[in-house]
């Protein structure tokens, strides 16, 4: 069948299934490129490239909503803070725990991760698994990756991941649905991170992220593992400043602990309660409007949660809603007779 057939005939099928697809990424010049490269590299043929990316249309929402506000607001640690320390989600979190005990526990044994950042992960990223996406993958990947240019790079590398994810797991590419960035399942990994990260913690020799949460518990805890967690470690401190210091080269150096805890304190910087771990932190502000700003350091396992999501916003309510959770379980099994 020469190349011209292929195409016409992928045309022909999309068009039987109401409504027809025009704006597939067939004969896209990046999606091209994509293709040549795909078959270069991994082995794929013509055949079952032009197959999926023939079926794969551009997703205007997925675009609205990857685009940074043209007008954005001021940072409100308060306001993101209440989208996720809500009594609901605390008593979901508990909930959840219990449901999945001996899962969570076991994970968190073979890991040293404890088991409320596993579950608090899950109620950051999907509400325990209530809310996956319902973006087919494919497309959404496509999108960004052949008309998105300012991140194209990235999303071209989650779409060659996906696929080749579908063809290790012997599934449909199109099986798959997430977030508008191609993030999967309960633990809303991208692609690529499936394939580098996640496990068959159930041991039924296949990783399963759509419908059980079993291989998602696992796969959070061993990624916060390959990350650099440090079992039986703190995450974060908040901390008082001097009033005549200038905190902002300390905040400028940047998220990964470089700042030794023993020169903070030469500085005038302590915690508001305990004792500095003589350790290497990041020192981070979380800014409200019209309140005072709260100032913190974070260890080495407060950037370990930073590497699922590079923001100190998502690691603090992480970091939050795992207390939380915990003393909520812990309250509910003393009052207990």
């Amino acid at each position: 069948m020469t190349l011209q057939l292929r195409r016409a005939v992928v045309t022909a099928l999309i068009c039987l299934l109401p409504p027809c697809a025009s704006a597939s990424y067939i004969d896209h010049n990046e999606a091209r490129d994509f293709m040549r490269d795909m078959q270069q590299r991994h082995g794929f043929s013509a055949g079952e490239l032009e197959a999926v990316l023939g079926q794969a249309s551009r997703i205007e929402r997925v675009i609205e909503l990857i685009r940074p506000p043209t007008e954005p607001g001021q940072r409100s640690w308060q306001r993101y803070r209440s989208r996720f320390l809500t009594d609901r989600r605390i008593d979901e979190g508990v909930s959840f725990w219990l449901a999945h005990r001996d899962t969570v526990e076991a994970a968190s044994a073979r890991y040293g991760v404890p088991p409320e950042f596993i579950v608090s992960i899950l109620g950051i990223e999907t509400n325990y698994g209530s809310y996956t996406g319902n973006f087919e993958t494919v497309s959404a990947l496509a999108t960004l990756a052949f008309d998105y240019p300012p991140r194209a790079p990235l999303f071209r590398r989650e779409l060659e991941n996906l696929l080749l994810l579908a063809r290790e797991q012997n599934r449909d590419p199109f099986s798959y649905s997430g977030s508008y960035a191609g993030a999967l399942g309960y633990p809303q990994f991208l692609p690529s991170s499936v394939r580098s990260y996640a496990v068959d913690f159930d041991g039924d020799s296949r990783i399963e992220f759509d419908a059980n949460p079993v291989d998602a518990i696992g796969s959070i805890a061993n990624y916060f593992a390959v990350h650099g967690w440090r079992s039986g470690e703190p995450v974060a401190q908040r901390i008082y400043l001097p009033p005549d210091l200038d905190v902002a080269p300390l905040i400028a150096a940047g998220i990964e602990p470089s700042l030794h805890t023993d020169a903070l304190r030469q500085r005038g910087i302590g915690p508001i309660s305990g004792e500095f771990r003589p350790d290497l932190a990041t020192v981070f502000d979380l800014p409200t409007p019209d309140a005072d700003t709260e100032y913190w350091v974070g260890y080495r396992n407060f950037y370990v949660i930073t590497r699922y999501n590079r923001s100190s916003f998502y690691a603090m309510a992480v970091f939050e809603l795992a207390e939380a959770v915990r003393q909520r379980l812990h309250s509910l099994s003393a009052a207990r007779p």
